[in-house]
């Protein structure tokens, strides 16, 4: 079978001729197969533009097939039993010679047909190439926003936000990564990185350093931790710069974004303040603004698979109340181990209570609880692995839906559940399902100690609004 490929400028005549004669092979023979390609003029030759040589289509396609043509039009044959190696046959004047020498056809067009027929190419080009921007335009990328983007979280969490793995393979990206001015050399490396990663879900990447055109139409917002911060944070010090940088950030994006961004905070410090801060500057979108508390949730597990000598990825079904990076508490009242190598075996469904696995009342009681204590209250090994992959797994249930039958932890406005204090962010169990979230209320024995309810509320209640009213 021939397949020829015929390539030229949409506005040359003899381009005009060679497709006509090409589509009467086509029709008449078999086993004769076009394929066609114009260019618009700009494209095919080379020209200047600002004072850069923009290299023309001809040009590159000849360099990479190590061919010397120089016209319009160009005419080579793909072999298709070597794989569809490319076989130059010339330009005009070569396919009329081939087309009689083969098949005993020829062509008597006249140039003013020839000349009538290239402009009418040269118009249908020029409106496909619109209609192809246009529907581009249709599908509008999701604007991804990442705050803080030089900090060692991010590094991290672009690689998951591009693999496609959050979003989805369907869902087109754009990501802008917004950070200080002083940033913005390395904003620039890290967006030729991100661009290096060629993936097919990555529209475009781009940074900015202003803080007027931070967050514009973005449909999600992800606040790290800033660049600068340190392990351990002086209460008062880290509130004197929490307060401004959350009140501007809420007024942004208030202001510049999509009326249905998603806001998502992550990070090692005053998690929930961070997050009734931005609520409050942001009140329009309050009810999409979210505390990740899946890395706490994650150092539990962990903690608990060490203890079980088994996987993390096992233990399901823990939940943390309160402060994700401060007053919390871990509850194993629901927590089941699933694939438990022991006495007793099922299907791969079949789970027992861990409080029934672990023997050591007093390790639960005692040297669980100070590590986890020790863990959040301090930030320590809570690098950049485990905050980006928080973020991104949180992100991709708000979009997909939490594993059915699983309870998930999350940073919420509270309004009255469980018995928490209206008004305050407070980390409770929930499920994700149809693109939004929901408190699990319905869950039976549950109920917190009111002891443990003044503990891990006494912070959020007393020390956040006393210090936003006062500032």
């Amino acid at each position: 079978m021939a397949k020829f490929v015929i390539a030229g400028r949409a506005d040359c005549p003899y381009y005009a001729k060679t497709e006509l004669l090409a589509d009467y092979l086509q029709k008449n023979l078999p086993d004769f197969q076009i394929y066609k390609i114009t260019q618009h003029p700009d494209v095919w030759e080379v020209r200047f533009l600002f004072f850069f040589l923009v290299v023309e289509w001809l040009k590159d396609v000849c360099e990479k097939n190590k061919w010397n043509h120089k016209k319009s039009p160009i005419i080579w044959r793909e072999l298709l039993d070597r794989g569809g190696k490319g076989l130059l046959l010339g330009g005009y004047n070569e396919f009329l010679e081939h087309a009689q020498l083969y098949y005993d056809v020829t062509s008597n067009m006249m140039t003013e047909l020839m000349m009538v027929i290239a402009h009418e190419n040269l118009e249908a080009h020029i409106e496909k190439e619109v209609e192809k921007e246009t529907q581009k335009d249709l599908i509008s990328p999701l604007q991804v926003w990442i705050t803080s983007a030089t900090s060692p979280a991010c590094y991290n969490l672009l690689p998951i936000l591009t693999s496609g793995e959050v979003f989805g393979m369907q869902t087109e990206i754009s990501l802008t990564l917004f950070d200080k001015e002083q940033s913005e050399e390395l904003l620039k490396s890290l967006v030729m990185e991100t661009q290096d990663l060629a993936s097919p879900v990555l529209r475009s990447v781009s940074s900015c350093t202003t803080e007027k055109y931070a967050f514009h139409q973005a449909h999600v917002v992800i606040v790290l931790d800033d660049s600068t911060e340190e392990e351990v944070y002086g209460l008062e010090g880290c509130l004197r710069s929490k307060v401004p940088l959350c009140r501007l950030y809420g007024h942004l994006i208030e202001k510049n974004a999509h009326e249905s961004v998603r806001v998502i905070v992550g990070g090692k410090t005053f998690v929930n303040l961070k997050t009734v801060l931005l609520m409050m500057n942001a009140p329009s979108i309050a009810h999409n603004i979210i505390a990740v508390a899946l890395g706490v949730e994650g150092q539990a597990k962990a903690a608990i698979a060490r203890k079980l000598k088994t996987t993390a990825s096992c233990i399901k079904d823990v939940i943390i109340w309160g402060n994700i990076s401060g007053n919390n508490y871990v509850d194993l009242r629901k927590t089941r181990v699933y694939k438990y190598d022991s006495a007793i075996w099922g299907p791969p469904e079949f789970s027992r209570p861990v409080l029934d696995m672990i023997f050591d009342s007093e390790w639960v009681k005692r040297e669980f609880v100070m590590t986890i204590k020790s863990l959040t209250s301090t930030g320590k090994q809570f690098g950049r692995i485990l905050a980006s992959h928080s973020i991104a797994t949180t992100l991709k249930y708000w979009y997909h839906g939490s594993p059915p039958g699983e309870i998930v932890s999350l940073g919420v406005l509270s309004e009255g559940q469980f018995g928490i204090p209206e008004g305050i962010v407070f980390s409770m169990p929930v499920k994700f399902e149809n693109g939004t979230w929901v408190v699990l209320t319905d869950l039976p024995d549950v109920e917190i100690s009111q002891q443990i309810m003044t503990r891990m509320t006494s912070d959020l209640i007393q020390v956040m609004p006393e210090y936003i009213q006062g500032n």
